[in-house]
């Protein structure tokens, strides 16, 4: 059996799981950002979630990552070595736009991006990317309540519209939400996919906020989702 010479065969990473880079280029602080690694990246042994500041001497996996953002040259050389001819990737939100309600896209995370891509062509690897992949703008989850808030609609449209004028010639396959259904899937649901944050005065500068019956709860979750389903169709 051969496979078509058309098939998009390849690899996939997540802007917060390599791109590194967090405070650089005008970015803004994603919900990933607060998230440390370890025992406290949701209290799981204290049945607690923390969101720390971001010097709070805790590994944050996402800061750093493998450094994807100076390095994305040499990563697609060696992508390409293994003859890969799709790279499924995703745009950090807070890149674009760092908080989400900025009038004009950030230019130094649009460069960014279109040299990716550009490196990708160089290759013959076709880009297909992810627009929201456990990713928000910090700003929105705090000022709105995350995905639970219907106004986050019109928000990622705007993220959306951006995108596809800005990157027409270079990307042709877009995928709107990475796993959409971890939305019920609890916690992870809550701060990753949604948006949700824990009960805090200011859960930016290290709260401790217990799970509570206020916090975890379907009705946000559904809620959130309904708004991203609909979100994910405008887009398309």
């Amino acid at each position: 059996m051969s496979l078509p010479e058309n098939f998009l065969w390849g690899g996939a990473t997540a802007a917060n799981q390599c791109e590194g880079g967090y405070a650089e280029g005008g970015r803004g602080i994603a919900n990933i950002d607060l998230l440390p690694a370890g025992k406290d990246r949701f209290g799981v042994a204290s049945g607690r979630i923390k969101s720390f500041r971001c010097d709070d001497g805790h590994f944050y996996p996402a800061h750093d990552a493998i450094d994807f953002y100076h390095h994305y040259k040499e990563d697609i050389a060696l992508y390409a070595e293994m003859g890969f001819k799709c790279f499924r990737m995703s745009i950090n939100w807070t890149r674009i736009y760092p908080t989400g309600e900025e009038k004009q896209p950030n230019q130094k995370g649009l460069d960014f991006y279109r040299k990716v891509f550009e490196e990708c062509k160089k290759y013959g690897i076709e880009p297909l990317v992810t627009i929201s992949h456990y990713e928000l703008p910090f700003h929105l989850a705090k000022e709105y309540g995350g995905w639970q808030n219907r106004k986050l609609i019109d928000f990622f449209l705007k993220y959306c519209e951006t995108l596809f004028t800005e990157y027409k010639d270079l990307v042709h396959y877009w995928l709107t939400f990475n796993e959409i259904n971890i939305l019920l899937m609890g916690v992870y649901g809550n701060i990753m996919g949604g948006g949700i944050l824990p009960p805090g005065d200011d859960v930016a500068v290290g709260v401790l906020a217990g799970i509570d019956e206020n916090w975890d709860v379907p009705q946000k979750r559904y809620t959130a989702l309904h708004h991203q389903l609909v979100a994910s169709a405008k887009a398309v």
